[in-house]
């Protein structure tokens, strides 16, 4: 059996998650019925429940024109092999192409000292970059779920660098290699039990990866350890509280950076106006000095830098603060300027 499913759980999902759900399930897919179906995109498939359900559901909107891009991050050995078998025969069932890579994930961790989260995203952000190069087609569609946005949102929190911050629906991204894609995330509003429930309902099997279930990665002692708790704690489901959170995180941002883009920060050499800046709130200073960071290509921005650099605007405090890679953010004659 190619998941991991005991037939008492998949009764419980089928009952939780019945007909009514299934059709809930359609509404909150508008993506689905506003994009393009004769476009071509790019589709990221594990053969998971979260990435085989976006396929399926792609094939029975409509959507003709897609490629089916699989990379083996060699981290579970047999399984791995085993889970690039089920893609191809899905895409081989669905007559769709496919493209298939793999990356040595553990030594890219040993190389460059990344978390194996870090190392696997970059692994797949340029497979997906060659990918898109081959098919001319910079539109990737990626399975990410409500339940993911939970966990984006409780990390970004306890790290302390990006609030109540969640995943875009749609984010533009340059890789390493230089690829620009655009990263497309349609199911973000949908629970992973209700895909579940979905794939069940038409029969339709997926790979279990049961290292989820182990605590060997951040992400998942967030969503086996952590999120259960809060759950206990509160009586109450913390994935809708911070996926809610994100959502009006992301409300608030596009009303700030409305309120930047009115703001004449820049003088006619591209540096930022200290005497202007004083007159804004904080909040817009913030987005504003971010803005100006990493349009620079200063990666790394942090609240710690930030706050630095927030500290500058204050004629007493130290004329200039170190940035990652050697350069320096310094304040001369009333202006903020990179060197």
């Amino acid at each position: 059996m190619p998941f991991h499913l005991c037939k008492k759980i998949r009764l419980v999902l089928c009952q939780k998650f019945g007909q009514t759900h299934r059709m809930e399930l359609f509404e909150k897919l508008p993506w689905f019925n506003q994009a393009a179906r004769s476009e071509r995109w790019l589709v990221g498939v594990s053969g998971g429940a979260d990435s085989v359900a976006l396929l399926r559901l792609l094939v029975e909107y409509g959507f003709s024109n897609l490629v089916v891009c699989h990379l083996d991050h060699r981290l579970r050995g047999q399984a791995s092999t085993e889970d690039a078998e089920f893609v191809k025969h899905l895409a081989d069932e669905l007559k769709l192409p496919w493209e298939s890579g793999q990356a040595d994930v553990h030594r890219q961790m040993a190389e460059r000292g990344e978390s194996m989260e870090t190392a696997a995203r970059n692994a797949r952000h340029h497979f997906f970059g060659e990918c898109a190069e081959k098919y001319n087609c910079p539109r990737i569609l990626l399975a990410h779920h409500a339940d993911d946005q939970a966990e984006t949102v409780l990390w970004n929190l306890l790290r302390g660098s990006h609030g109540l911050k969640g995943m875009r629906a749609e984010q533009t991204i340059t890789t390493e290699a230089g690829a620009t894609l655009e990263l497309h995330r349609p199911l973000l509003s949908v629970r992973r039990a209700e895909l579940v429930a979905w794939l069940l309902s038409h029969h339709h099997p997926w790979r279990e990866d049961l290292s989820n279930a182990q605590p060997v990665a951040i992400r998942n002692r967030l969503r086996n350890e952590a999120l259960p708790l809060l759950a206990e704690i509160s009586s109450r489901d913390p994935i809708i509280a911070l996926t809610r959170g994100a959502e009006t995180r992301m409300e608030n941002d596009e009303c700030i950076r409305w309120a930047a883009a009115q703001v004449k920060a820049l003088d006619p050499q591209g540096r930022l106006h200290v005497k202007v800046l004083q007159t804004l709130p904080r909040a817009l200073q913030r987005v504003l000095i971010a803005d100006y960071l990493s349009a620079a290509g200063v990666g790394q921005i942090d609240h710690q830098l930030l706050d630095r650099a927030l500290a500058m605007l204050t004629p007493t405090s130290a004329p200039a603060a170190n940035l990652p890679g050697g350069r320096w953010l310094r304040r001369r004659a009333a202006r903020l300027v990179i060197e």
